[in-house]
């Protein structure tokens, strides 16, 4: 913690991965826990999306048919997004699919934006604030990544069945891959197909959720390591290449925040497209 000024590197690099929460969690999985930042900063960048799209409609119907930049830019995410929907379906999609694509996107990316903001900026006005821990990415949270794949999920199972039946639904995985004309044969086949299909369907809210997870704790383990090698540089001014040991480690962080823009673009859009084309696979009938 910056503001205490942490004895050890490991001290520091804990305490910003340490989530403000309403109290230490008992074992392994305890659901009474909640991460307070997690969700303030989830809400807060929810408002922040619906209120800057809102504005650009609003703004649309009133300036004479003159797009501003902003407007241009919303535009074009909407044409990406509605592009990859009809990559997707091979027949009209479910007018929910497109505003969840790009829902699903614009969130998901402003999560990872946080990890761009210098480490120490919110968590030391947090401190300021009388709180001891801030976490401000919430896609460094398992609970938020699974909680978005889990949505993805359900609606996957819920069109699956409205557009198969629940016979149909169950026949994916008990009649595939491996089928035979002969009904004792295939009742015989029925275990076997049960366990090849259900594993990978199980696989992908868990696939989601560690994906997007990993890829961006990762990156905040990096940004910490680095901002730790800083503080330690700071420490060392005194002594002889001290200046240039700070200057090495902010350029590192300068290279690294700039590749880390390609990779938090690149996870919202891969859990978007992952998304779209599940949800195509539940609107086609095997």
């Amino acid at each position: 913690m910056a503001a205490e000024q942490p004895s050890s590197a490991n001290e520091y690099i804990l305490h910003h991965l340490t989530f403000l929460q309403n109290k230490n969690p008992q074992g392994i999985v305890d659901w009474s826990v909640i991460h307070w930042d997690s969700v303030f900063f989830s809400v807060l960048l929810a408002v922040l999306f619906g209120g800057s799209f809102y504005l650009a409609a609003r703004n649309a119907r009133s300036n004479n048919g003159v797009p501003s930049k902003f407007q241009n830019f919303i535009e074009l995410l909407i044409e990406q997004v509605n592009e990859q929907v009809e990559g997707a379906f091979s027949h009209k999609a479910s007018a929910l699919i497109a505003p969840l694509g790009l829902t699903i996107f614009c969130w998901i990316l402003l999560f990872n934006a946080m990890d761009v903001l210098p480490v120490d900026l919110l968590p030391v006005i947090a401190h300021g604030a009388g709180f001891e821990h801030l976490k401000v990415v919430p896609s460094t949270d398992l609970n938020v990544t699974f909680a978005l794949s889990l949505t993805v999920f359900f609606l996957i199972i819920y069109y699956s069945i409205k557009m198969k039946g629940l016979g149909g639904f169950i026949g994916e995985f008990t009649l595939q891959p491996f089928s035979a004309k002969n009904p004792i044969v295939k009742v015989l086949l029925i275990p076997a197909n049960l366990i090849l299909e259900v594993v990978p369907f199980i696989a992908r809210p868990i696939s989601l959720s560690l994906r997007l997870y990993g890829n961006l704790f990762a990156g905040e383990m990096i940004f910490l390591l680095l901002a730790a090698l800083t503080l330690a540089g700071i420490g060392q001014l005194s002594h002889a290449g001290g200046w240039a040991l700070l200057i090495v480690q902010f350029l590192l962080a300068l290279v690294w925040a700039i590749f880390h823009l390609l990779v938090i673009t690149l996870q919202a859009f891969i859990f978007m497209v992952l998304t779209i084309v599940y949800l195509a696979m539940a609107h086609e009938h095997h």
